[in-house]
């Protein structure tokens, strides 16, 4: 097993973390589970769109079980895993647009630096605020090796061979003594409820549990106690999108936000639409309070997902959305595209365009709104004020709008 070194990046970034989010440290889990969700969306896809994966028979599910005496957590999935290449390049590598500008931003003020990794992304790497080691299990989808990545989070990292019975990801967390609460049930229980109860896939927590027997009716009296393995379900694994407006509240779509977009704080809006006729389709978008802090650069990560009937098919295509409105985050669900459309296809497709014009009306439509609030505005024009410029020379059917705006 060969010592490696992070990227110089990866080393500021984990220092930071480990040294400055304490006040933020349960979405460490928010973030394992939300990267479980997005590799089983990305398998569940190729079980429909791939042939020579149809047949394979997937079980998508996320599984959390922890040990209180080892203080030990861990979170495994049945996704698509990832190969020895991909943990170099997607763990050991900060493998995102922005790194060096972000890392230029911190200001050594623990406060001002945690908002910026809000922004930012803390993603895997705020495991290493709860655990004095991490330990990752993978194997990718159509491969027969698996992989093992171990780390202390204090430079240097471990990779080898190993084994596991199906494609899918396992990172077990050994908890320091910050992070020993999230080797108890309801504290586990808590920050699933609390952020990712809309995760699409059922999330099973294993936990041991005390069954009294005997004669009597209460504890007191049964005599004997013995000790049980039980697995529930904690989510209630629906597509919030998909759910009607009424039944949900702004604390939903607020915490339905953290999971997608890795953010801290709470989105300055939301819109949601489910349109029936011609089309169906449903959007939700949000615009973050803070601007994404690759929004000035060429390679900016797009920030909206396309969902055909509740499968995931992309969230790295920019044609989703104007590049003026790159800042907003969500979903697209359409019920009128094919499974297996590709980047070609989505870049010339009716529907497609059809269901960008209508969203970026909207979005627009709701910036009007939110214009009548001065203060607020002024809130959102600071941040964004220059991308809405460029729609007016981008976008000449919503000019007018711009205008106003």
């Amino acid at each position: 097993m060969a010592k490696r070194k992070f990227k110089t990046e990866v080393n500021q970034l984990l220092h930071l973390i480990i040294h400055s989010l304490y006040s933020h440290k349960e979405i460490f889990l928010r973030e394992l589970i939300s990267n479980s969700s997005d590799a089983l969306d990305k398998m569940k896809h190729l079980t429909l769109t791939e042939d020579k994966f149809k047949d394979l028979d997937f079980d998508p599910r996320i599984d959390i079980s922890f040990d209180e005496n080892e203080k030990t957590l861990t979170v495994s999935d049945t996704g698509i895993g990832m190969s020895k290449d991909d943990l170099v390049e997607h763990i050991s590598t900060i493998a995102r647009s922005g790194t060096k500008s972000f890392v230029e931003q911190l200001s050594g003020d623990n406060k001002k630096d945690s908002n910026l990794i809000g922004q930012f992304g803390v993603g895997f790497y705020s495991s290493f605020m709860v655990a004095d080691k991490v330990e990752i299990i993978t194997r990718k989808a159509g491969e027969e090796i698996a992989s093992k990545w171990v780390s202390d989070g204090q430079g240097e990292y471990d990779l080898s061979d190993a084994e596991r019975d199906c494609a899918g990801t396992t990172i077990t967390l050994f908890l320091n003594d910050n992070g020993k609460e999230y080797s108890q049930k309801w504290s586990i229980e808590n920050v699933i409820k609390k952020y990712s109860n809309h995760i699409s896939f059922p999330i099973f927590l294993h936990y041991e549990d005390t069954v009294f027997e005997g004669e009597g009716e209460t504890k007191e009296q049964k005599k004997e106690q013995k000790k049980e393995q039980k697995v529930d379900q904690v989510n209630e694994a629906s597509a919030l999108w998909k759910r009607s407006k009424q039944d949900l509240k702004a604390k939903d779509y607020n915490e339905f936000y953290k999971t997608i977009s890795h953010d801290q704080e709470d989105p300055l809006l939301y819109t949601h639409t489910q349109a029936e006729g011609t089309l169906d389709y449903t959007t939700l978008f949000y615009i973050p309070k803070k601007a994404p802090i690759d929004m000035y650069r060429a390679d900016y990560k797009p920030g909206v997902k396309l969902y055909v009937k509740r499968v995931f098919i992309t969230d790295d295509e920019k044609e989703l959305m104007p590049s003026y409105l790159r800042f907003v985050r969500g979903i697209i669900d359409s019920e009128d595209l094919p499974l297996n459309v590709s980047r070609e296809i989505l870049q010339q497709n009716v529907v497609l365009e059809k269901i960008k014009s209508s969203s970026v009306k909207k979005v627009l439509s709701e910036l009007k709104t939110l214009s009548q609030d001065k203060e607020k505005y002024v809130e959102f024009y600071k941040e964004y004020g220059r991308p809405l410029k460029e729609g007016l020379y981008q976008d000449f059917t919503n000019k007018e709008a711009l205008s106003e705006l």
